[in-house]
């Protein structure tokens, strides 16, 4: 269990992080054209997964916006983005913010992914959101980068993630 906090008060996540050097669980996420996307629809790629509460909270939305602008420089990379937002607001806020080079992917049928990624938040009240994280995968499957970020009202680093790619 990963102890975070939200505006300084404590509050715990469901597991840990998978760790570095381990394969990345599958997972199936629904995309805002409403299709199922797994592990295996990026085979070969690297990952950057850009996991987060809400697109509709300005911290969220920053991580969406810096990881577009980032990704449309990165060779056989996808950045997908994934929160427990239903496909429809994801993909208004895309529409918006003309966001068009990363991959928008909801948890919100399940939230299994939170559940076997370990970062799904299990009290306060965010409960059952998924926790402000980076999980960056390599192009065999295997997890190079972790970040679960502190107070998940702060962005996670960036420049972190993307130099372990």
């Amino acid at each position: 269990m990963a102890k975070i906090t939200l505006q300084g008060n404590a509050i715990n996540t469901i597991g840990e992080l998978p760790t570095i050097g381990t394969l990345a669980k599958d997972f199936k996420l629904t995309a805002t054209d409403l299709s199922t996307k797994t592990l295996n629809d990026f085979k070969g790629k690297k990952l950057v997964l850009n996991i987060f509460p809400s697109i509709d909270t300005g911290t969220c939305a920053a991580s969406v916006r810096n990881f577009n602008n980032e990704a449309a420089n990165l060779e056989n990379t996808s950045v997908l983005c994934i929160s427990r937002d239903l496909p429809f607001a994801q993909g208004r806020f895309c529409g918006a913010e003309g966001i068009e080079n990363v991959v928008m992917l909801s948890d919100f049928n399940t939230g299994q992914f939170g559940k076997d990624y370990g970062l799904e938040i299990i009290d306060g009240p965010l409960a059952g959101l998924n926790s402000r994280c980076i999980v960056v995968i390599n192009p065999e499957g295997k997890v190079i980068y972790n970040q679960q970020v502190a107070e998940i009202t702060e962005e996670p680093n960036y420049e972190l993630a993307l130099a372990s790619l």
